[in-house]
This record gives structure tokens, sequence and C-alpha cells, in this order.
């Protein structure tokens, strides 16, 4: 370009010197005015804004260093080498030689600059600039500049024999070289500035240090690709944050924003009173004014969104300069390339051109690359920072809104708030700045087209406008979709919940079948709206790639036709091409963008709504009471209270009577109406629902106070929890499950109140402590701990209470009545007024006797079994990596082989048929160059249509067969999945957690059916595209398939390392994810116990913490694919560069079309090289959702269902005889005997109890009936035939059991009894009035088809059993097994069943385990075992009477005197 500036004003014989020689040289002047004054004004426009920005970002000094003082000192070498210039000039003027005025300016300009450039040099290190992007750029134009007077001062010299101006030739080259020198030398970096905080950070991150070349290129995250590649990343290997993005700089930032906002709507709102100024800090806006005049009726909101504006909005606004930049830079290229085809074009033009061509080319596009990373950079760190920030934000609310305003919203919307909606907003600040700069790069592209084609343009756009509503149609249909696919997913892992929770159950009454049909019935609905789905997405990819080919058919098409003059080029046909290529983008992206800002804008709504609600009043209650009672209550005129210090005061009442409120009261958790509250000294508080914290026992008791052994030994005596530890895996260091899930009722409940008294306050609220711990415990604990004698004597204590026993011991008691007090004393006095609270006693009394028997019976205080609490699923090792080659063998056989290579071929034909058109494209332009346009037009349109939609056509197909070949897939991996964990033995779920088991059936199985499909499509898409690219480059220019190995090598390494290293960042950000909102929902449950203890600041620090560590993982992620854009499409800048450049150099062999093909494709492939990497790194990462299932499928399996040549005769067992023989069994491999060497025979029809202390093996018997257990040695037979040989279900469905826990799955009561439908209604309804559950089903207005909810909760216990009994009766079989419930669930039940039993199984062969003896003293014969041996067996009058085991435990129940 510069080459054709000065034409107008130096007269033609110059363009010719420039333009047509082999060796152009441009004029003096031109080279000495605006060559020389490019980088001086650049600096001078640059330095302003930027020393502005440096005395705002002070960093503290750096030292002098050798490299600095070198700087400084070539910076005053330049400034006299100008200067010398300049003397120069003005001594050739004394001399009478008088130059140009140039000569004087130009030296002047250039010397004040350097001095300029001199101070920044200085000024940047006094600021703490290790490395200057200004100073960088501005040698850089500035060498760049002076290559041109380099040259042309060397070739002067070669012609003629002497030079001129030795003078100025020295100077230049002295000039030349200092600034050569000094570009150099600003690529390195400056030390770190001294006293800079980075040096306490163990690990910082090294973009704070990087250089300005470094930072342009991410350079700086190499380290950590290569370590992530090297082995597998830990938390402890990722970069600290940086300061300016971590919580503690950017919440205050937003929440300080956010109080600005609110209190100045709060000033709008409110109403000046009369006489008063509107002068608001000395002058009043005008809208203030305004407001103030109109007098609003409704208060304006005060709006979230403007705060974060004024917090991130200036940051973003860089990155959004960096688009505007980019934007404009990416039209460049289609100049070029018209430049370059018509260079190409004339035979005599001088290559230098097309070479300076190429290289610009080149330029441009990289220049593009670097600036759209740093826009991306930015906008990325701008949605880390708004999800900090509104993480922060809504925790630190949540902790302080008032009880009315939480209730608005449960627990779980709020976590959503947090995890939803913040990352609405996170994914939105990405996609932002598209929202002006598309519309910009659609103008700029129909303005540039219009240039080149005229009106037939419209006609493109047209066809591009009437498919945005296409594709709009396609995505709401697919959205529909999806929703009903959830439905399907969620009821199908809802089911197999239950299946797994229950398979024992299932295994015992033989019903795995039925229920495996019912689990593909809903698989089979996925699978039919998953495949409704594939046929829109084929939709929707063929109008996506064929798209680009509709405008440019119908474009040029209009062009030729409309007017017989109209000749289609190749610079016409190509450049338009590249046009509508950057087209497509913002055209596809405008919904995308609309339909994320409308999902923000509801998000922005959601959260705003939150942080206004109200907040608690910290004033309510008055801590500085200094009176000598230690609370005084004066709320509503109903209570008034007041409590010596030191006392212990009873608050009794019904439920509901608002004792718990009378404690949130005095916690100021209340909304104050009247009445004062004021407490002295600090509180400790007992919440009625022991709140527990995801911690060890330990830190839960501390609560954040220094650990002292001594108290903390007392604290745990006076809670009876020293015996509890002693069963606890790890003592008192045990991590507690979340919501204390590994801990019972009653040990939660007493750490919470070893909490409050490890904390030593001075005043005690306990909400009903003693409720959830029994008996014996509530009275050493009240007698250690609360009452006159115990830990707390002399502080003051508010005990709510429904126990009665403690009454008598306290000081006094207060009786609540809905709400006030209405009797208040000592017990005596209120036993002797004889009103409310002695009613109260006598409706207690009662039921607190019989609590007290019952809770002797069976302590349920034992720990609970949950003690496997956090399913840790172990990370898939990284060491698998060389078997991803086989998992794809896999998929690929699940697909169907065959199928596979189908699809492959069907996506080379339409890649085939794609080259074909514009090679055609290519073929008809040349046609401009031998005249011979007009008489083939038609034929020319019409091929390259057909050709076209050809191309459409197989896109179609090719990605319908992809998804049919996807699901086809995904059916046999799951049926193969769910097929193996029907047969899985038992022994297998009893030690793999559940939730490790469902995470295959719902992740893992969306992976194969949703993300892995599209993962395949596109990554078979860009594969494809990047090789047709190759193939044309190469079949145009040959030579380029040299530098094809070199590139695909960088290509493959550099993809190598980014998938090992993103892979691991994402597995790290994932793990790090949970518990942010764990810690979350902990704690807007325990709010007011943390507000009570005054925690609210250290969790909230926690939460911060949190947040950071997922950051901190967030960040590399995010930056890794900057590094891997930069790289990737440096490669593909290479291609551009190399195709323009054979192409130059073989331009007499080529004919434009060629030309124009080969580079615009090399244009576009930047794009799919990219992607292709993505999706490599995607693919691998989503492969191994099929390895796990695959895993999963091929465990060991029971025993064949059906044995065909062992079938036992359809009415066996007809006796019923039972045999033993010298059996024994193990639960599994490795582990000891539980039932040794029994040997027994039972007949047909005996009644037989099997009774033996825990332990002893009485459930593993009729396991073994069952074959759950497969024989260790011996054998049973039964009625003759060997158990062990015949099939699963035929063994199982000629027994019966009746379980020990009633398990009932969601259905219908029908398909309870009956999941066959063997029986008719009848039949049923027999069963049902034996088992005496007529009456309720017959009142139900479903009847049989009464819905039962998950594991039956909407029936009660009793109920369940009574459920399981007319199973039992339906199936009737010749042996019944009967295992008692432990705990008596109610006698009344029991009762039921044994009588119901002793009728209508009369004939049959009963085996009951029982837990009572009572149920079993009239049985034929007992069967005692004792540590897996029989110990006594005959019928239980000779078992009393040998005084044996069996007196023994006849004597503790009371049956044996």
């Amino acid at each position: 370009h510069t080459a054709r500036q000065p034409q107008n004003d130096l007269g033609s014989d110059r363009t010719n010197q420039t333009l047509h020689t082999d060796s152009p040289d441009l004029p003096e002047c031109f080279q000495l005015s605006v060559l020389s004054w490019l980088p001086c004004v650049y600096l001078w426009f640059a330095c302003p804004p930027y020393i502005f920005y440096l005395q705002r970002n002070n960093k503290g000094y750096i030292m002098m260093s050798i490299l600095n003082r070198v700087k400084t000192v070539f910076g005053l070498v330049l400034w006299i080498v100008c200067w010398t210039d300049l003397f120069g000039t003005f001594h050739e003027l004394q001399q009478g030689d008088t130059k140009p005025p140039i000569y004087f300016v130009t030296p002047l300009v250039v010397g004040m600059t350097m001095l300029l450039a001199l101070f920044l040099i200085q000024f940047e290190r006094l600021s703490g600039v290790q490395s200057s992007g200004i100073l960088f750029i501005f040698w850089f134009l500035s060498v760049l500049c002076a290559i041109v007077p380099f040259r042309s001062k060397i070739l002067q010299a070669k012609y003629q024999s002497e030079i001129s101006d030795k003078l100025r030739f020295t100077t230049f080259y002295f000039y030349f070289s200092l600034i050569v020198a000094e570009l150099i030398l600003s690529c390195f970096n400056e030390k770190p500035p001294l006293f800079s905080n980075i040096d306490t950070d163990p690990n910082p991150c090294p973009q704070s240090t990087a250089g300005f070349l470094s930072t342009m290129t991410f350079w700086w995250f190499t380290s950590m690709a290569i370590k992530g590649y090297k082995n597998p990343l830990e938390a402890k290997d990722l970069w600290s944050l940086n300061k300016r993005d971590s919580s503690e700089v950017v919440v205050p930032k937003l929440l300080r924003e956010w109080e600005v906002e609110q209190s100045t709507q709060a000033l709008y709102s409110k109403p000046l009173p009369e006489g008063e100024s509107n002068h608001v800090g000395g002058e009043s806006s005008p809208e203030e004014v305004e407001v103030l005049l109109s007098k609003t009726k409704d208060p304006k909101k005060p709006s979230f969104l403007r705060s974060l504006i004024k917090a991130f909005g200036p940051y973003f606004l860089i990155g959004s300069a960096f688009k505007l930049l980019q934007d404009l830079i990416t039209f460049v290229n289609p100049q070029l390339l018209k430049l370059l085809i018509s260079f190409t074009k004339q035979k005599g033009a001088p290559t230098w051109w097309g070479y300076t061509l190429a290289f610009l080319m080149f330029f441009a596009a990289f220049l593009q690359t670097l600036i759209l990373h740093q826009h991306f950079q930015y906008c990325f760190v701008t949605g880390m920072r708004l999800r900090t920030s509104i993480i922060g934000a809504i925790y630190r609310k949540s902790l302080i809104i008032t009880n009315a305003a939480k209730r608005t919203s449960t627990v779980g919307e709020i976590v959503n708030l947090m995890s939803v909606d913040a990352q609405r907003f996170m994914d939105l600040t990405t996609f932002l700045n598209m929202l002006w700069s598309a519309p910009l790069q659609i103008i700029l592209a129909l303005y540039f087209l219009w240039q080149n084609l005229g009106p037939s343009v419209l006609a493109g756009v047209a066809v591009m406008i009437l498919l945005i509503p296409l594709n709009a149609a396609i995505a709401v249909k697919t959205r529909v979709y999806q929703v009903e696919q959830m439905q399907y997913k969620d009821a199908r892992i809802k089911l197999m919940n239950e299946i797994l929770n229950g398979i024992k159950v299932l295994k015992l009454y033989a019903w795995e079948s039925s229920f495996k049909d019912k689990v593909l019935e809903i698989r089979q609905k996925e699978l039919n709206v998953l495949r409704k789905t594939a046929y829109l997405g084929a939709l929707s990819t063929m109008a996506w790639t064929s798209a680009p080919f509709l405008v440019a058919l119908t474009t040029f098409a209009v062009y030729v036709t409309v007017d017989k003059n109209n000749i289609l080029d190749a610079e016409k046909a190509f450049v338009s091409l590249s046009l509508f290529n950057i087209l497509r983008f913002p055209l596809n992206m405008l919904p995308q963008v609309i339909s994320s800002i409308i999902q923000a804008s509801v998000s922005l709504k959601r959260i705003q709504d939150f942080l206004s609600h109200d907040e608690l009043d910290p004033e309510s209650v008055d801590r500085n009471n200094t009176g000598k009672n230690a609370l005084t209550v004066c709320v509503c005129p109903s209570i008034n209270l007041m409590v010596p210090q030191g006392s212990l005061l009873a608050v009794v009442g019904h439920v509901g009577c608002g004792k718990s409120s009378l404690v949130s009261a005095l916690l100021g958790e209340m909304e104050k109406m009247e009445g004062d509250i004021s407490i002295r000294g600090s509180v400790a508080y007992v919440p009625q629902q022991a709140w527990i914290q995801n911690a060890t026992l330990r830190d839960n008791i501390l609560f954040g106070k220094a650990y002292n052994e001594q108290k903390y030994r007392c604290c745990l005596e006076a809670c009876a929890l020293t015996q509890d530890l002693e069963v606890l895996p790890g003592g008192d260091l045990t991590e507690i499950g979340e919501k204390g899930i590994n801990l019972s009722g009653g040990q939660r409940q007493r750490v919470s109140l070893a909490r409050a008294l490890y904390h030593e306050a001075d005043v005690y609220l306990l909400d009903d402590p003693l409720s959830a711990v029994d008996a014996h415990v509530a009275k050493h604990i009240f007698d250690h701990v609360i009452g006159p004698e115990g830990a707390l004597q002399g502080k003051t204590r508010i005990l709510v209470t429904h126990g009665i026993s403690f009454l008598p011991q306290v000081d006094n008691i207060v009786v609540m009545v809905e709400g006030r007090v209405s009797e208040m004393g000592s017990y005596q006095e209120l036993l002797k007024q004889n009103g409310a609270f002695a009613e109260f006693l006598r409706n207690y009394s009662l039921e607190d006797i019989i609590e007290e028997d019952e809770a002797t019976d069976f302590p349920d205080d034992a720990l609970s079994n949950h003690t496997d609490m956090v399913d840790n699923e172990p990370v898939v090792n990284e060491a698998k990596r060389q078997f991803i080659s086989k998992v794809f063998w896999e998929y690929a056989k699940a697909v169907g082989p065959l199928l596979s290579l189908v699809i492959c071929f069907l996506y080379g034909c339409q890649s085939a048929a794609a080259i074909g058109a514009n090679v055609w494209l290519s073929q008809w332009t040349n046609d401009a160059a031998q005249n011979v346009t007009q008489e083939n037009v038609s034929m020319r349109v019409g091929v390259y249509a057909a050709l076209g939609f050809a191309q459409g056509l197989l896109v179609m197909v090719s990605s319908f067969t992809l998804a049919m070949g996807n699901i086809g897939a995904a059916r046999k991996l799951h049926y193969a999945l769910l097929d193996n964990k029907f047969h899985t033995p038992q022994s297998f779920f009893d030690t793999t957690p559940i939730g490790r088991v469902i995470n295959r059936f719902s992740k893992d199985i969306y992976v194969i059916d949703e993300a892995l499909p599209s993962t395949v499509l596109m990554f078979l898409g860009t594969f494809f595209s990047s090789l047709s690219t190759m193939i044309v480059i190469v079949a145009s220019t040959p030579i380029f398939a040299v530098v094809i190995a070199p590139l695909a090598f960088i290509y493959i390494f550099v993809q190598r390392f980014y998938v090992a290293t993103s892979r691991q960042l994402k597995r790290l950000e994932s793990v790090s994810r949970s518990p942010i909102y764990s810690h979350f929902s902990e704690t807007v449950t325990g709010s007011s116990v943390i507000r009570a203890y005054g925690r609210h600041n250290a969790f909230v620090l926690m939460s911060d913490m949190k947040v950071d560590e997922n950051q901190k993982s967030y960040y590399p992620g995010i930056v890794s694919n900057r590094w891997l854009g930069v790289r990737i499409e440096f490669i593909g800048n290479c291609i551009v560069l190399f195709a323009a450049l054979f192409a130059v150099i073989g331009k007499d062999k080529l004919n434009p079309g060629l030309v124009g093909l080969s580079v615009s494709y090399a244009l576009l492939v930047t794009m799919s090289l990219n992607w292709m990497v993505r999706m490599t790194s995607d693919l691998e990462s989503n492969i191994v959702a099929v390895e796990r299932v695959k895993e999963y499928s091929e465990t060991k399996t029971e025993a064949p269902w059906e044995v065909e040549d062992k079938k036992p005769s359809s009415d066996w067992p007809s006796q019923g005889n039972v045999e033993f023989r010298d059996y024994s069994v193990r639960y599994r491999e490795g582990l000891e005997l539980v039932l040794k060497n029994l040997t027994l025979s039972v007949k047909g029809g005996e009644k037989i109890g099997i009774v033996g202390r825990t332990g002893a093996g009485k459930s593993s018997m009729t396991l073994c009936l069952f074959r759950l257990l497969e024989a260790a040695g011996g054998e049973i037979t039964i009625d003759g035939v060997k158990i062990s040989e015949i099939g699963l279900h035929d063994l199982r469905s000629k027994l019966t059991i009746i379980p020990q826990e009633p398990v009932l799955f969601s259905g219908s009561l029908r398909m309870n009894l009956d999941p066959f439908e063997k029986y008719s209604d009848g039949e049923v309804w027999k069963a049902l009035e034996l088992s005496h559950l007529n009456k309720f089903v017959s009142n139900q207005p479903a009847k049989l088809e009464l819905e039962c909810s998950e594991g039956g909760e909407n029936l009660s216990v009793g109920q369940r059993q009574l459920v399981c009994l007319a199973r039992a009766l339906l199936r009737k079989t010749r042996i019944l097994i009967l295992d008692e419930a432990t705990a008596a669930i109610d006698l009344e039940t029991d009762d039921l069943i044994q009588s119901t039993i002793r009728t209508q199984f009369e004939d049959c062969t009963v085996f009951t385990i029982a837990h009572r003896l009572n149920t079993i003293m009239d049985y034929t014969r007992v069967l005692v075992l004792d540590k897996g041996q029989i110990a006594e067996f005959d019928t239980p009058t000779n078992l009393l009477f040998q005084r044996g085991i069996f007196y023994g435990m006849a004597k503790d129940a009371g049956l044996a005197q």
C-alpha cells in the first residue's frame, strides 16, 4: 500500500520507479517524512494515558540494573545521533548549501521522541513495570520504518561510485543498529520491584512477572503445560490466584458499589420533608430534582446490574477495545487476497510485490490472533471475577437475611443462585461483546461485498436471513425434546436407584426380569426422543454447512444473470467467498447471544431480589446490659421476663406455643415489633435440630476456639461422648459427613451441646437438647451439664424442654401458652396454683413413663452404619491412557464396524463434493480470462448448484447415519450394563457404594447418549475440513507438501501437551467446585448457630477460600485455551503464508482461479484446526465413559437364572423337606466361615424357630436357602433336589420370604404384590383380606392402583410389613421363611402376621428367625445357633428342660422361671 501514497505529489516518473521495477525504491522525501514520523506520532499519542495509568498503579520501584543502564545509555546515544544530524544540517546551511525544511524538522522530532522514550524507560523503572509493551511497539515500529531507507541507501551506494552524503549515511547506520539493539533489549524482563508482596507466595502465577511478548503469546503458561504432560497435576501444582482476581479484592469491590447503589436509591425513594433543601452533597443532579418533584409512588429498586457495571465495567472495556481492533483487521485479508489475485493476473508485475502481499497477509492474520486472544482473556477474567463476586455477595447476604426472607426460598434455590445464575453471567461475558461486534462485522462485510458485486449481494443476504428463523425453529424444537428426554432420564435414574437399593429383595423374590423390562421400557422412550433430536440435529447441521454455499450460489447466479456485462472473475468470486465466510460467524452468534442475554437477565433479577431481602437488625438485642439480671425481655405486651444471673430457667408448653420463638428472639433472629431485649455477656446456643458441619468431630466441638486438651476432655465426658468416640473409626478426628450423616441423632445433639459447653459463654440458650437422646443419657447430661450440679452451674441457662423428670430441679419455670407467658415460678409454686402447668404435667407424665420403658429396650444411640459417607470415586488413573485406542475400538464395535466405515466414507464424499463445487467455481472464473462467458453461464451455474446440493444432502445423510450409529451404541452399552447389574451377585452390592453404580447409569450413560455423539460429529467435521484444505492447497501448489510435515509435527506436539494438561485442569476444577456449594448449603441451614457464636466472619473467609481454591484451577484452564489458540492459529497463519508464497513463486504456471481457491481455503483452516484440538480433548475425556460402563458390564455374574436340562418339575417342592449336609458358607472370598458344617433335616410342614445371639449366623441360613450366598462346602437339598444345580429363578420362585425390612417400590400397589401379573384381581383381593389390608385398600379411591411412593413412604411401617405378608400369601409356596423385624415395629402387626401364618401356612415348612421368643414357643422345633454351629436343636419344652442357651434366653425374656 505504502507504495501508492506519494504518487499524486511526486509525478508519474516516481511511480514507475516505485512499482514497475524489480528493485523498487521509495522517494527520499517520503522516507524522511512519513516513515520517520510514524513511530514518533504513535509514542506521543500513547504516552499521556500511559503515564496517567502508571501513576494510578504504582508497584514500587525497581533497582537500577545493567539492562536498564544499557537501555538508557543507548537512548542517550540515539538522541545524540539524531541531533548530530540536525547540527550537520545547520553546518551545511552556513556553508551555503540550503536543504529543504524537512531536513530540520525530522531530526528534531525524532530527537525529542528519543528523549521521551528515555524518560519513559526511567519512569517505568520507578513505577515498577518489568516489561513495557508501549516501548516495545515503538522500537518495533521504528525498526520496521527504518528498513526501507536502510535498503535504499545501500542501493544508492551500489549504483553511485561515491557516497554523496557521508554524514547522514553514517548517522543513519548508527541510528539503525541502536534501535535494533533497543528492540532486542526490550524483549528482556527487569527484576521484580522492591517491597512487592510476591516473595511471600509459595507458588506465584508467572503472569505477574511475564514480559510483554510472553503476555501476548501466553508463553508463561508453557511451564504448566509441560508439567501436566509429564505427570498428572495435583492441587499443589496450581499457581496462586493473582491478588486482583481473589475474593478479598473482588467481593468488597462489588459490595461497595452495591451499598452505594442501595443508599442512593433509598435517598431517591424517600420524599424529603418540607423545608429541607434537596441539596445532597452540595448540589442536586437534575434527575434527583425530578424524582423529588414527582414524588414517585414506586421507589426504584436498587439496580444490581449498575453496581456490576461500575465494579467490572472498566476492565471489561479494555477487552472490548481489543475486539473492535480485531474486527477491523479481519477485513484486511480479503482485500489483500484481491490484490494477490490481481497480481497473479498481471504477467509483468514484479515478484517483490507478491512476496510483500504474502507476508502482509501473514502479519495481518497473526496480529488478529494475538488481539483476539487478548480480548478473550479480558472477557474470561471479567467473567471469573463476576462469578467470584456474585458468589461472595450471595454468601454474605445469606448469613444476615431474616427468617421471614429465608422462608421465601429453599436452600436448594439459593444454592442455584450461586451455581446456575452466577455461571450464566460468567458465560455471558464471553459473548457480550458480540452484541455490538456482530452488527459491526455484518455491516462492514456487506459494504465490501457491495463494492465487489453491487446490489446482487442482497440476494445472498436474503438467503442468510431466511436461514435464521429455520435455525431458531429447530433450536426451539430441540429444547422441547431435551426437556422430555430429561424427564425420562430422571424417571429411569429414580427407578434404578430404587432397584439398586432393594436389589436384595428383588433377588429373593426372583423379580429381576420384571424390573429389567420396566427400565428398558423407559430407556426405549428415551432413545426415541434422542432419535427425534438426531433428525433435527442432522437438519441443522445441513443448514449450517450449506448456508455459505447457498448464499454464494444465489449471489453469483443473480450477479451473472442480471446484466450481460457482469463477468465473474477470480477476484470477485473468491474475495466474496472469504467475506461470506466472515459473515457466517456473527449471523450464527447473534441468536445465541440474545438468548443467553435473556437467560442472564432472568438470573440477574433473581440475584437482585435475593440481595434486596430484609436483613436482621444487629441492634435488636442490647448486649451491653450492665444490670445484675443476665437477661431482660419485654417483647410485645405478652412476654415479660427477668432472668437473674446464674439461674436455670426452664421453658415448657405444648407443641407450637412459641418456645423456640422465644429463644430466637433472644438471639435477635426475630423481627422486632416493639419492646426491647437485653442480654449481658456472650451467648452459646444449642438448636433443636443439631447442626453439624462437614468437618472432623473435634472441629465441630471447638468451632474456631483454640484447642485445650483438658477442657476438651471434660466437655466430652460431660456430654457422654467418650464411649462414642471409641466406636468411631478415627476417634475425634473422624471426618463427619454432610448434615452429620454418619452420626446418630443422639450423637449429633450431644456434639452440639459439647460445642456450647466448650465455648464458655455467659448465657446458654438450650432449645430442647434432650429430646433426641435416650432417657438414661438425658439424665447423665442433665446431671453433668445443665443441672444445678453440672458443668454450667453459675451460668445463666434457659432450657426449653419436654422432659418432666428434670423440672423439680430447676430454679424457675416459665409456662408458655399460645405465644404468651401464662405462669412463672418454681416447681412447687406452680403445682400449688393448679393452672396451665399442672394440666401440662398431667398430659405429659403418662407418656413420659411409657417412653422411658421403651427406651431401655433397644438403645438407638449406636453409631449409624453410614461409615462410607463420602463416596470417593477413584480417579481414572492417567496410566490407562495407552488403552485409549482400545476404548475407541470398543466404541466403534458398539456402533458397528461396518457402519463406522460407512460413516467415514460419507464424510469423505461430503468433503469431496465441497471441493468439487469450489474447483468448479475456479474453472468458471477462468472463463473470464478467455472471454467465453456468455455461452455457458447456465451450465456453469447448474453444475455448481448440483455439486452444492449434493454436498448438503451428503452432510445430512452422514450426520444422520452417525447419530443412528451413536444411538445404537448407546442402546447396546446400556443394555449390557443393566443386564450385568441384574446378574451380579449380592456380595458386589455389599462392597460397592450404590452411588458409584448409580453414577454409571446416570452420568456415564448421559455422556454416551448426548455428549459423545456431538463431540464425534464436530470432530469428524473439523477433521475432514482440515484435510480437504490440505488437499486443495497441495493440488494447486504441490510444493506445499514439503511444509505439511513440520507443521503437522508442531500441531500434534502442541495438541498432546494441551490435551493432557487441560483434562487434568478440568478434573481439578470439578473436584474443587462441589465444596463451595456444600459448604454454602451447610451455612444456610446453620446460620443461626453461626451468628449466635459470632463466627460470621470466619465462615465468610472459609467460603472465600473455597471459591478461590476453585478459581485457582479454573484460571489456568482459561489460559490453557488461549495458549492453545495462539499456537494453533499461528500454524494456521503459516499455512496461509505458505499457500500465498508458493502461489507467488509459481504464478506463471497458475491461473488466478487456482490461486484464489487455495488461499481462500487456507484462510478458513485456522478455525477448524483450533476446534479439532478441542474436540480431540473432549473426545478423550468423554470416551472414558465408555470404558467405565464397560468395566461395570463385565463384573463377575452369579449362576444362571434358568438351567434348561436341570429344570425341576412344576409342582416341586411337593413335601417341603429341607436337608443341610455338612454345610459351610462364607460371605466373600477371604472372610471367615459364617456357618460351619451344619447338618440337619426338616420334614415337610414342620415349624422351625431359629434363635441365637447377634452374629450367630441366623440370617445367613436364609440367604443360603436362596443361594444369595453360594456354599463353601456341603450342600442343601429340598425334596431330594440339590439346590446348587438348578437355575436361581427356578429355586427362588419356589421359596417365599417375609423379609426383615419391608421394601416397597414406587409404582402401584398391585405391581408391588404381583409384578408379573400372574394372578387375577380376585386372588389379589383375597391375599389382601387375609393380610388385613383390604379395609385400608378399599377405602383408597385408587383401590389396587394405589400409588406407592419411593420406598413406600406413604404407608406406615406396619402396613408395609403387611404388604410383604400379602406377597407371601399370593405366592403360597411349600417353604416359607420369616425374618422377624429386629425392633418390634408394633406388637399388633406382629401378632397379625403370626396368626395369619399359623392359619394360612399350616401344611408348609416354616423357618422363623425370632428376636422375641414368645412367637416361637409353640413351634415344632427350635434351632439354637452359636457362632455358626448348631448348639441345640429340639422342641421348645425339651430345650427349656435342658437348661442350656435357650433356657438362658427365655429367662431373660421372662418366659421361664
